[in-house]
């Protein structure tokens, strides 16, 4: 079904706590007119539908007293999906590119403040704090890396707020900690694994010349997967041109093929192609790449199988793709049955008519879900609905 906190483990109208946060109804105009209007900055949980760590947060830190008490005094708080209605402009705007982000916006609508990724209780109000002290502020620290700050706590914690909504920056950050870091531990390796874009990068030679060290850390396969993935992400950035949202075919298979067969260089563009073909709404090219791409399915794991499945569920509507997705989830449930996957073979059972078998894996879904922890709140509204 739904498919990071900052490096290890990185939902829905407006809601409101009796105890916790409460987030504001309106719209974003309203909402930016009412913070200059009483002069408090605008914070902003912005989410996703399918975010694990945003429903977290959502159950287990925005309901508490101490969290409520803070940033309802001291904030106009709100609640925007970023990928429906006026988020999806707004995630453009202040470039979020992860979920769940957290921003601290003035009334003029500049973002003085930000961070991301499922936060315990103290944290989350400290970066309150933060964000209402001018000299602990993202662009404070910004500047303070300008004026050639070298502690490495600093430029750890200064690459974890901007490696994923300003790459550039952030390896900028990331080059000055390794070259003073002699040696590297495991969250230095995930550092440094996210942080190389490209094989232009300046960390991309880190990633090179520190090899042997890396891999005491990592198996070196790992290490080759991520450099070809490096190399990908390399030949993929030359190839796509983002502003007629067009490839260069002829272009990416000549470099891939440096490194790859070229049935291996044709099978991973046609995935970049659907892959960005979802991401610009373009579902008819997407349905069929991935159609063409999963017509033996039976390599593909339980989680690729969902993901694929969750995604015909929710943009696709000819019923003999949907039937394919059904199959799909079904697969995934054998392989390695959860209440995600459960869910995901409710919900398409349901959108193609079979309300019977969508109420067997709703109700399924739900024991598992609350075997496991789980929130099951949107399974539970889909059983009711049947």
């Amino acid at each position: 079904m739904k498919k990071l906190a900052i490096f290890s483990t990185l939902c829905i109208s407006a809601l409101a706590w009796a105890q916790g946060i409460k987030f504001e109804d309106g719209n974003f105009a309203s909402i930016l007119a009412k913070a200059k209007k009483e002069n408090k900055l605008i914070f902003i949980d912005a989410y996703a539908s399918w975010c694990g760590p945003c429903k977290l947060m959502v159950k287990n830190i925005f309901p508490l007293k101490t969290v409520g008490d803070y940033y309802n005094s001291h904030f106009i708080n709100a609640k925007i999906d970023m990928e429906k209605g006026e988020g999806i402009d707004l995630a453009k705007k202040y470039n979020v590119k992860a979920f769940p982000t957290y921003l601290f916006i003035d009334g003029n609508g500049e973002t003085v403040h930000r961070t991301l990724g499922y936060v315990e209780e103290n944290d989350f109000i400290q970066f309150a704090k933060d964000a209402e002290d001018p000299s602990k502020r993202l662009t404070a620290l910004k500047q303070k890396f300008e004026n050639g700050e070298k502690d490495p706590e600093f430029l750890k914690n200064l690459a974890g707020l901007t490696l994923y909504n300003d790459s550039e920056f952030a390896g900028k950050v990331l080059t000055r900690y390794f070259q003073q870091k002699p040696t590297l531990d495991q969250e230095d390796v995930q550092m440094l694994t996210i942080g190389t874009q490209n094989t232009e990068s300046s960390l991309y030679k880190i990633f090179q010349d520190k090899k042997a060290e890396i891999i005491k850390l990592i198996p070196e396969e790992k290490y080759e997967q991520i450099n070809k993935n490096i190399k990908l992400n390399t030949v993929a950035q030359k190839a796509y041109n983002a502003d007629t949202k067009t490839w260069n075919e002829s272009l990416f298979m000549a470099d891939a093929q440096k490194f790859l067969s070229k049935e291996e260089a044709e099978k991973i563009f046609k995935r970049m192609k659907a892959n960005r073909a979802l991401k610009n709404k373009d579902i008819p090219t997407y349905e069929k790449l991935v159609l063409e791409l999963y017509k033996d399915y039976s390599s593909a794991s339980s989680g690729e199988l969902n993901s694929l499945a969750w995604n015909f569920f929710e943009n696709v509507s000819n019923k003999a793709s949907l039937e394919k997705a059904v199959a799909w989830a079904q697969e995934s449930v054998k392989k390695d049955e959860s209440f995600a996957n459960t869910d995901t073979l409710a919900n398409l059972y349901n959108k193609i008519g079979d309300k019977k078998n969508a109420k067997i894996w709703a109700e399924k879904s739900i024991e598992l879900a609350k075997s496991s922890g789980q929130d099951s709140s949107d399974t539970e509204k889909l059983l009711k609905s049947l």
